[in-house]
Order: C-alpha cells, then sequence, then structure tokens
C-alpha cells in the first residue's frame, strides 16, 4: 500500500524553500513573552516533532500497523503551555496535546518521547505507559495521568486534584504533588459543551467563591469545530468572560510567543492566588477531527484551505526567521531530519511485541499493592450495647477516621446535617470541615473530587446519597475510576471507597428515586468491587475491610448501604432487638468472597444479600414449622464473588432458591443460577425469587414488585419436595 500524501506538510515545506512564511501575528518581543532565542527554538522544535508523529501515525495506519490517528495538528501551541509550568505540575490532558506531551519530557532529563509515542501508536506491549492497552499521553515521571478520547470526562478530577493540594496540607500528609502545583487540564471546545465540563467550571467557581483554595488552569483548545458541528464564534468567550470567581484570559494559539505570555500568566495567577483561571486557546484543526473522518463531507474546499493556511508551523517557522533564530534553511533542514527520525524509530516499533493473550490484557485491571498508612493502634472505642445498621456504620466511621490521617469524607449533606439518615452524624464536628466536607450538589464533581484526592495521595469517602443519583455520574466510575490502572499498569491509580444508599423497601421515601434495586450499572465495571451488608455487624466488618482493600491495595470499592435496614431493630416482633448488632470492634474484616451463613439445614439453601437476607430470617420459623431443614448463605460482596466458596455453601442442600431484591434481568441471581450449574448443581433443583423488571411505584404499592416474606415461604415450599424433608429434630 502507498503512503499517503498530506498537503499540509507540501505547503509548509514550499513555503520553507520559497521564502514565503508569514510575518508574526503579534508585536511581542522574546523578553516580553519570557523566552529566550534558544527556548523559543526548543518550542518550535517539539510543535515539528508533534506534527511529524501525527503525519507517521497516518502512514502507519495506511500499513495496518498503526491503529488510533486522532493527532495534535494545529494544537502543536500547547508546547508553549507545558514550558509555562513545572514539570512537577499535574496535566490532564486533552487527546490533543502530544505537543504539550513532548515539551514537558524535554524538561525531565532521560525521557524519550519519541519512541514512548510510537510504540503507543503500535500498540505495543513495551509503551511505557499503556502497555499497548490504547494510545494515551501520559507518562508517571512528567505526571501526566493517562486519558483516552476523554468528552470532558477528566475535568471533574482534576478540579478535586485541585482542591487536594491544600486539603493534603490540612491533613497533615503528603501527597503525590509538591504543595505549591498548579493543576493543568486542557479540553477542546466542543467537550466544553458537554454537561460534565460545565459541572467540573460550576464546582470549581463555586468553590473559588467560597473562599478555597483551588490552584487550577483550565485550557479550552478552540478550534472552532466539535468534529462538524461548528463552534459559534465567540461563543467560548461569552460564556467565560465575567464569570464568577475565575479568571478569563485568552491567547493565539497560533502564535508561541503570545501562547506562552498567556500560559505564563494564567500559571502565575493561578499559583500566586490558589485561584482557578481559564486560558482560552485559539487554534485550528487540521487533518480533520481523525483519521477515519472525512472532513470533506462537511466542510468546502475553501474553508479546509483556508484552515490549512493556519498552520502554525507556518507561523512558528516565520517567528524563528523573523527573530534571527533560525533560517528557513535550518527550519527545513530540523523538519527533514525530525521526519527521517520518527519513520526510523516507527520502523523499529512496529517490530516491538504486542499484547496477544486476555491475561495480559487484563494483567493490570487489578493495581498493585502499597504499604498501609493507617495508625497503629489509633481507633474508637467498641459500642458498648447493640445498635442497628445506621448507629454502626457511623461508629465505624468515626473509628476509621481516626486510623486513617489520609482518609476523608465528601458528600451533600454530610457535616452539620449528619446526611439524609444520619449516617455521618456528628463526624464534621468531631474531626472538622475538611474531614467531613459538605459538597456541591453534582455527583460527578462529587465523584471528580475523590478521583482527583486520589491521585494526589489521599484516601477518600464520597457519599451519593442515593443510588438512583449515580447513574448521570457512573462514567467517573466506569471511564475513568475503574481504567486508570488498566491504562497505566498500574503506575497510576486512584483508590477510594464510594458508599452509596440504595436497594429498596424504605417507608421515608417513596419511589423509584429513593427505592432503585438496579445493581447492573456497578457490576458488569472491570475491577470494581461492591459490598453489600445486610446487618450492622457486618457492616462493620465489610466497611473497615473496604477501607483496607482501598489504602493497601488500591481498589476501587463502593459500599452499598441497604437504606430500609439502617434504623430496623427488629426481625419477628415490635421491640424484639433481634436485628440489631454488636460492635465487632476496629480489627474485624469480612475479606473479599467471605460468606455470611446462619443455620446448617440440607432441605433448603436460600441464597441472598442485604433485604432478601432480612427477608429470609422473616421466613424462617414458619419454613421450619413446615419442617424444612434452612440454612441461609449471604453473600455480602456482589462483585468478585468466590463461585467455588458459593457452590461449597450449598452443594449438600437438596434445593437452592436465590432471592434477589434486584430485577430480574440484569441482577446478581443471573450470574448465581449460571455459575452454579457450571460447577454441577443440577438445575431443577435450583429457583430464583427476584423483583419484577418495574421501576418502583410510590404509596401502598411501594412493594409490590419486589420479594416479599410471604413470596419466600410460597417459593420455598413450591420448590422443596415433601418426600426430602428431613425430620425435625
Amino acid at each position: 500500500m502507498s503512503e499517503p500524501s498530506f498537503r499540509i506538510e507540501h505547503n509548509f515545506l514550499r513555503a520553507l524553500r520559497t521564502g514565503a512564511l508569514p510575518a508574526p501575528r503579534h508585536a511581542l518581543t522574546l523578553s516580553a513573552a519570557g523566552l529566550s532565542a534558544a527556548q523559543l527554538a526548543g518550542l518550535f522544535e517539539a510543535q515539528v516533532l508533534s506534527r511529524c508523529l501525527d503525519l507517521e501515525a497516518r502512514r502507519l495506519q495506511a500499513r495496518q500497523e498503526g491503529f488510533y490517528t486522532i493527532g495534535s495538528s494545529g494544537h502543536e501551541g500547547m508546547a508553549a503551555v507545558a514550558h509555562a509550568l513545572r514539570p512537577t505540575d499535574p496535566a490532564f490532558l486533552h487527546y490533543r496535546d502530544a505537543a504539550f506531551f513532548i515539551q514537558r519530557a524535554r524538561q525531565v532529563p532521560g525521557t524519550t518521547p519519541t519512541r514512548d509515542l510510537l510504540l503507543s501508536f503500535v500498540a505495543s506491549s513495551e509503551d511505557p505507559i499503556a502497555g499497548g492497552r490504547h494510545k494515551v499521553l501520559g507518562s508517571k515521571r512528567l505526571h501526566i495521568p493517562p486519558q483516552t478520547s476523554t468528552i470532558a470526562s477528566h475535568l471533574p478530577k482534576a478540579v478535586g486534584a485541585a482542591f487536594s493540594l491544600a486539603l493534603a496540607r490540612r491533613l497533615g500528609v503528603s501527597g503525590a504533588w509538591p504543595a505549591d502545583s498548579v493543576v493543568l487540564c486542557s479540553f477542546g471546545d466542543g467537550s466544553f459543551n458537554h454537561s460534565t465540563a460545565q459541572g467540573a467550571l460550576n464546582t470549581a467557581a463555586w468553590t473559588a467563591y467560597r473562599g478555597l483554595p483551588l490552584p487550577i488552569v483550565f485550557v479550552c483548545e478552540d478550534n472552532g469545530l466539535a468534529i462538524s458541528v461548528p463552534t459559534p464564534p465567540a461563543w467560548i468567550e461569552s460564556a467565560m468572560r465575567g464569570r464568577p470567581a475565575i479568571h478569563y484570559l485568552a491567547c493565539d494559539g497560533l502564535d508561541l510567543l503570545d501562547t506562552h505570555r498567556g500560559a505564563r500568566e494564567a500559571a502565575q495567577l493561578a499559583r500566586a492566588r490558589k485561584q482557578p483561571v481559564f486560558l482560552h486557546l485559539r487554534c485550528v484543526r487540521l487533518l480533520g477531527h481523525a483519521g477515519s473522518d472525512a472532513e470533506q463531507g462537511y466542510l468546502s474546499a475553501a474553508q479546509i484551505a483556508a484552515m490549512e493556511a493556519q498552520d502554525p508551523l507556518l507561523y512558528g517557522a516565520g517567528l524563528l526567521v523573523a527573530h534571527g533564530v533560525l533560517t528557513a534553511s535550518q527550519i527545513l533542514e530540523l523538519y527533514q531530519h525530525t521526519a527521517a527520525r520518527v519513520h526510523a524509530v516507527a520502523e523499529q516499533a512496529c517490530r516491538r511485541p504486542k499484547l496477544r493473550t486476555a491475561a495480559e490484557v487484563m494483567a493490570s485491571i487489578v493495581p498493585p499493592r502499597r504499604p498501609s498508612r493507617a495508625r497503629a493502634g489509633a481507633g474508637v472505642e467498641r459500642l458498648a450495647s447493640p445498635a442497628p445498621l445506621a448507629r454502626l456504620i457511623n461508629h465505624a466511621l468515626d473509628r476509621l477516621l481516626a486510623r486513617y490521617p489520609h482518609l476523608f469524607l465528601a458528600g451533600e449533606d454530610i457535616g452539620r446535617k449528619g446526611g439524609v439518615y444520619g449516617v455521618t452524624l456528628r463526624l464534621q464536628a468531631k474531626y472538622g470541615a475538611h474531614r467531613v466536607i459538605d459538597t456541591v450538589l453534582d455527583e460527578q464533581s462529587i465523584l471528580g473530587l475523590a478521583l482527583g484526592a486520589a491521585h494526589n495521595g489521599l484516601l477518600p469517602m464520597p457519599e451519593i446519597q442515593y443510588l438512583a443519583y449515580l447513574h448521570n455520574a457512573e462514567d467517573q466510575l466506569r471511564g475513568e475510576a475503574a481504567t486508570l490502572a488498566f491504562f497505566s499498569q498500574g503506575q497510576f491509580t486512584n483508590p477510594l471507597v464510594v458508599r452509596i444508599a440504595g436497594l429498596a423497601y424504605q417507608k421515608g421515601f417513596g419511589g423509584h428515586f429513593h427505592n432503585d434495586n438496579a445493581l447492573a450499572v456497578l457490576r458488569d465495571v472491570p475491577g470494581l468491587i461492591v459490598a453489600c451488608p445486610s446487618n450492622g455487624a457486618d457492616a462493620v466488618g465489610l466497611l473497615q475491610e473496604c477501607v483496607r482493600l482501598a489504602d493497601e491495595e488500591q481498589r476501587v470499592v463502593v459500599f452499598l448501604e441497604p437504606i430500609a435496614l439502617y434504623h430496623t431493630r427488629d426481625l419477628h416482633a415490635p421491640d424484639d432487638g433481634l436485628w440489631c448488632g454488636t460492635d465487632p470492634g476496629p480489627d474485624h474484616r469480612l475479606a473479599l468472597g467471605e460468606l455470611g451463613l446462619w443455620g446448617e439445614g440440607r432441605d433448603l439453601a436460600i441464597l441472598s444479600y442485604a433485604n432478601g437476607v432480612y427477608l429470609a430470617r422473616q421466613a424462617a420459623p414458619e419454613l421450619q414449622r413446615a419442617g424444612i431443614a434452612l440454612r441461609i448463605v449471604d453473600l455480602r460482596w456482589l462483585t468478585a464473588i468466590d463461585h467455588d466458596r458459593v457452590h461449597a455453601a450449598v452443594k449438600d442442600c437438596e434445593r437452592v432458591l436465590i432471592v434477589d431484591e434486584c430485577r430480574r434481568s440484569g441482577s446478581v441471581s443471573e450470574e448465581l443460577m449460571a455459575e452454579l450449574c457450571a460447577r454441577g448443581f443440577d438445575g431443577a433443583r435450583l429457583a430464583r425469587l427476584t423483583a419484577a423488571d418495574s421501576f418502583i411505584p410510590l404509596g401502598v404499592a411501594a412493594t409490590s414488585t419486589l420479594p416479599s416474606r410471604a413470596g419466600i415461604v410460597e417459593h420455598a415450599l413450591r420448590l422443596v419436595d415433601p418426600r426430602h424433608i428431613r425430620q425435625a429434630s
């Protein structure tokens, strides 16, 4: 296959040979821009390397050696932004920022950006960041966490990272970055309109408006196109200029001097004042959106030609000549030498090993372990008397905050109010507003705060008020939190424990939005752990293990709390107190996959979790009176289920009834049925009782679609063959 020809390359080379380079766009001197002649030449070299890599990526794709060609052409001015920042400033980058990556690498001796990026292009397992799993811009040494084709989903965690810089100081712990860092977050004008971006910008403004430190520079790379949809002229400026608590600056991304001037001012402002800055970088998009994008289908030939005439390499070369830094012939030699070097390294990269097996691909889903930072001996004494689930969770949180100095809670109304159900009551008064943080009402921003702080070495425990409220923010877990170790080979992690109040049966509020019984959104995220207690003692053991998993194993964990059981005290009769639990103490942890067992009967095993376990225990006396020897198995963990252990717990039983309060389609009961059968359990001996595939209504019908005590009794009696019922002792 012949290699593609690129008009922007021909235009650039022709301009160098004829001397038809454009004049500088701004009357700026080198000193006014804060650059020396050598530094300007270095920035241009980064631009040239970025361009040559873009073109080589498309040549590799034409040969079926490369796989991802969304490029940086037209956005090469980001090299000047990198130069204006410190190489230790964390950078959450737009996917068009290869020039930024290259320039930062030039600031850190011993890095090899050409080789690294080409290994990424060809999906080699030797790619030092993603190991061949994706073409990403990322490097641990360069403090650039990997981002993929993000549509603004990295903005919330960038805000969280900026917030965490001062938070780490208040917690008295060291973070991953210097305390006086500035966070850089870049994105396109199309992404600017995404609700996630707007939520992050609003949270940044809200935080700064309250006087809290937030040193972040947002860079909006405005090329005027969201793939094929034009961005209205002056839209970005109109939307951001004058926005409360965010400084608006603008610069010309086609001009290295003006870009460096603007970026330097933005960085100085954010660092000195600890306030957010919005840097509006006007640039141009060349070569279309990506290799598969046929821009001639929505742009005229004249429009494409006009964009190509705005090539930042043309203007960069013009600056070098105008300021006497390099001649046109020297620039031509530089370009040709760079292109040849890129091609030679690309040929080597094509021969490097690739991922081949599922095991190799999945090796980085689970992050590496690290030493615990829990305080030895620190803690809170046990509760003296039995208590319901909410009180025991509150006490466990108290103990965990005392033991883990880098742990903090964050969520809506969790501070002075103590949460909707009082689960975090009195914790803010004891530990302070920096340990128990009342947040803006935006789930994406709550999770973003947690992810960014986890990037910085803290241990966040965000709260989502209701499971139904997670869905508008779920990509923060799926697309950001759970993928970070995968796309960085475990070099970057964002361990956290997300507390979510959920499931059904609660009586305080009604309807779907406070009774969401769908867990599929969590269970299908690779590497995500979900714990769900049915009683207070288990809640303590599970929560303490969840925090250990995040702290030591760097896992992303969800702790799902059944709302209906928060304040439940009684099991069979009023005031029997049988669902109150005893605090098992600070060292009690229920390991991942460990099951809860009640009873030793072999006629019937009821396999369930949360409210289903409670209902099964309520049904137990009636089933026992019917002569059924009963066993109840509590899953406790709803992902990473140890199915061998589950099978061992029920294999000697005549029948198994799975009680699943979630919807029949997409529920954990489907997985349990399949895995038991795969291990040889006779499907005829299995049955399941689930919720209907319905939303939950309001009022007296609120539990009509859900499993019930009576329903469990009915299904159990129908399932168990009377001939197999053992005589009650």
